[in-house]
């Protein structure tokens, strides 16, 4: 009897645990209407005027200027901040780029901050700080439990927090917007010393702004977005004046300082001074809804950004290029490359190493499948953990470079740039988002460039004449030849081979 009533008071508990409080009320927002009395705004009147339904685009490869095109977009806010993130963290450049947000509220700019709730350690009070401002809001999606520990609630409500929101926006006076794989931390703007994320965002402005903004309502409006207030963190709004104190101590290191050194990047020198302007080009948002989380693994419909991509692999006619730092194709997925490959089109896979990767788990789901693909007549390149050519745009030479990058080419005439990764997680659990950009001249420009530089930071991957893997890296008068994962230590091929046991391949 007693042991019958402590299993029961253990549930009572652990169902109390995992409470979240989406019934906490709000109040529904929208996106507001571009405005030709903002500088934003008339600049992207006068492309309208001129390009009529042609968007604008900037490729944004490197670290610091993806940092500094952020800076000085919120600098230039006037009317509006969203920005929707997987990933926000407590490190400098989380707090550069969350305090430029509270500077612009002080201006009188409304700000709409939706981050997921999984993979931002730590955050919850400097968010209840930044949410107590009036103008700033701040939401949760799909939050866990702040009753007891944090991740208690994947086992006792496994079901609903495993599906999370893996969209990355960010849009200022719904005039210009960034659209990418990169989440706000120092690795992904190339700020940390020991590891550095490869990854690719596309600035852009024009009528597919519209539609990126429509995308962020639909989630920041959606039951799963909890106001940060609902968890009644308690904070003293003065404490702000030390978020603003941080902002004016980086602007005061100068030209050693992060700040300095991305307002003042290469690309926006460029911009400014008209060496680089947007090119035209027909763009098309895509994006997984919130319904996708709150049904059924697997509901085809609801996967609408790999519905869409696969849609359109199938429509190739010469070439496809895939850059994914996480690549696991499963049966269905190697069965269309397979099909692909067997009516001549060219199918090239650039993916992580596995010493690269940073989750050697899903290394063991690519794995399974590199062979038959290989049999089959794919080009799989997988990048170096170590990159030859020294140091990054920071002054850093990384321990270790990670490919972060999510983008497709499609026959050099499209090309895909978004949240999506091509592993189960992204295809069918997670929600996506992504651009396709209609454009030969910048397909063909981006695949060149691609091909041209990939001998410096992957090997090439292919099957010997016994049909074993190996590795070739051939630059400039370096040539290696290996027959093990390169790079890689003992531990790490134990592990991926410990993984590839585990019947874990649907979470991956």
């Amino acid at each position: 009897m007693i042991t019958r009533l402590v299993f029961a008071a253990a549930l009572l508990t652990l169902a109390s645990c995992a409470s979240v409080p989406f019934d906490y009320p709000k109040t529904a927002s929208t996106a507001l209407p571009p405005s030709s009395d903002t500088r934003l705004g008339e600049t992207d009147a006068i492309w309208e005027q001129t390009h009529g339904a042609l968007s604008g685009v900037i490729g944004l490869p490197d670290g610091i200027d993806a940092l500094g095109a952020r800076l000085r977009m919120m600098e230039l806010a006037e009317s509006t901040i969203d920005a929707q993130y997987f990933i926000v963290k407590k490190d400098r450049a989380g707090a550069l780029f969350t305090g430029k947000m509270l500077l612009a509220a002080d201006r009188g700019v409304r700000v709409r901050l939706l981050v997921d709730d999984i993979f931002s350690p730590g955050v919850d009070q400097a968010f209840s700080l930044l949410n107590s401002h009036p103008n700033i809001q701040v939401r949760l999606f799909n939050p866990l439990s702040r009753q007891s520990f944090k991740y208690w609630s994947y086992l006792v409500d496994f079901k609903r927090v495993n599906r999370r929101m893996h969209n990355k926006s960010f849009t200022v006076d719904n005039a210009l917007t960034i659209v990418g794989g990169r989440n706000i931390g120092e690795e992904y703007f190339e700020l940390n010393k020991s590891v550095e994320f490869d990854d690719y965002e596309v600035l852009a402005l024009g009528p597919v702004v519209d539609e990126v903004s429509a995308g962020f309502d639909i989630f920041w409006n959606s039951d799963l977005s909890v106001p940060m207030e609902a968890f009644r963190i308690k904070v003293n709004p003065q404490d702000l004046d030390e978020w603003r104190e941080y902002i004016d101590t980086q602007r005061a290191m100068g030209e050693q300082g992060i700040y300095s050194q991305a307002i003042n990047s290469s690309l926006l020198r460029d911009i400014k001074e008209g060496k680089r302007t947007p090119l035209p080009a027909m763009v098309t948002m895509v994006t997984d809804t919130p319904e996708k989380l709150e049904n059924a693994i697997g509901d085809v419909e609801l996967a609408t950004i790999a519905r869409e991509t696969g849609r359109r692999f199938r429509a190739a006619k010469s070439e496809i290029i895939i850059f994914t730092p996480y690549f696991i194709p499963q049966e269905s997925g190697t069965e269309l490359l397979e099909k692909l490959l067997a009516r001549d089109i060219r199918v090239v896979i650039v993916t992580n190493s596995l010493a690269s990767t940073n989750h050697v788990a899903v290394y063991s789901g690519y794995r399974r499948y590199r062979k038959q693909l290989l049999r089959a007549g794919a080009e799989i390149w997988e990048i170096r953990a170590e990159r030859e050519g020294g140091e990054n745009a920071w002054g850093h030479n990384p321990e270790l470079v990670t490919l972060h990058s999510k983008a497709s080419i499609i026959d050099r005439e499209t090309i895909f740039v978004g949240s999506l990764n091509f592993d189960p997680r992204s295809l069918l659990i997670n929600s996506e988002m992504g651009i396709f950009i209609e454009s030969d001249y910048a397909g063909s420009g981006l695949a060149t460039a691609i091909f041209n530089n990939l001998n410096r930071v992957a090997y090439k991957v292919d099957l010997d004449e016994r049909g074993k893997l190996r590795w070739t890296y051939q630059y400039g008068e370096q040539r290696e030849i290996l027959k093990k994962s390169p790079q890689a230590s003992w531990g790490r091929r134990f592990m991926a081979r410990f993984y590839g046991l585990l019947p874990i391949e649907n979470q991956l």
